[in-house]
């Protein structure tokens, strides 16, 4: 049966993989994103786009909007929009106002993006059978230099321990999966080099760097109805890293 799956961040990276392995699947897929160049250039065969800032209430009721029009019931909500923050600080030199700028715009753009648009569709999931799916990070358990992109990332959590049991009497489940070091996506920009690269290499049990792949593939069967008893779960995809070594 065709279900109708709406991937935030769907345009690049993790959310690009999902979107291509559940259009595989024959699912009807919706990419949400801020940039509607990059949606329409995903590549996803059958795909509708719809551009929005998900960090925006107006503009996630316009998502939901078009979600109601276009596919009335949602069957699997994955949330890969995200990122460590803006490329600079803001205008001024005070180091409380940068900081203060920095926590905001990192925790708007990874966890109210995701609250927002989890609130504005949890009405239109499947029952039963519908799927929530949150992208977190192994910065959540070891930290991210910065603070605020694991502070962000953590904060997913709890919101989705609170979801599962809200969500579980109406047949709905809600997961969250912790990706390691991920190569081919935008997220380190050019800040990425051979020694770093190498040292995060190091840092897994499995001797190489994860793929957008290997995350999709995990969202993929945690939307199958082979995982329907599993929820309220935070799964790691990171080759062990998270254990250290």
């Amino acid at each position: 049966m065709t279900r109708n799956i709406v991937i935030s961040g769907g345009g690049t990276g993790i959310g690009r993989a999902a979107a291509h392995a559940f259009a595989a699947d024959g699912d009807r897929v919706l990419l949400l994103g801020r940039r509607a160049e990059v949606l329409r250039k995903a590549g996803v065969a059958g795909a509708l786009t719809y551009a929005a800032d998900l960090t925006e209430p107006g503009q996630v009721r316009g998502a939901a909007r078009f979600v109601a029009d276009e596919l009335g019931t949602v069957d699997v909500l994955v949330h890969s929009a995200g990122g460590s923050g803006p490329p600079g600080p803001p205008a001024g030199d005070d180091p409380l106002d940068r900081l203060a700028h920095q926590w905001s715009v990192t925790f708007r753009q990874n966890t109210l993006s995701a609250v927002l648009l989890t609130e504005a569709m949890k009405h239109r999931l499947a029952e039963p059978g519908g799927r929530v799916l949150f992208i977190s990070s192994i910065a959540a358990y070891r930290g991210s230099g910065s603070g605020a992109y694991a502070a962000a990332k953590a904060a997913l959590h709890p919101y989705a321990h609170d979801l599962a049991r809200e969500l579980g009497p109406h047949g709905v489940t809600v997961n969250v999966v912790a990706p390691g070091y991920i190569e081919d996506t935008d997220f380190f920009g050019d800040t990425m080099d051979e020694a770093r690269r190498a040292r995060l290499v190091a840092e897994t049990s499995t001797g190489r760097a994860g793929t957008p792949g290997d995350v999709a593939e995990t969202l993929r069967w945690l939307a199958s109805p082979a995982a329907g008893h599993v929820t309220s779960q935070v799964i790691q995809v990171n080759g062990g890293a998270e254990r250290g070594h």
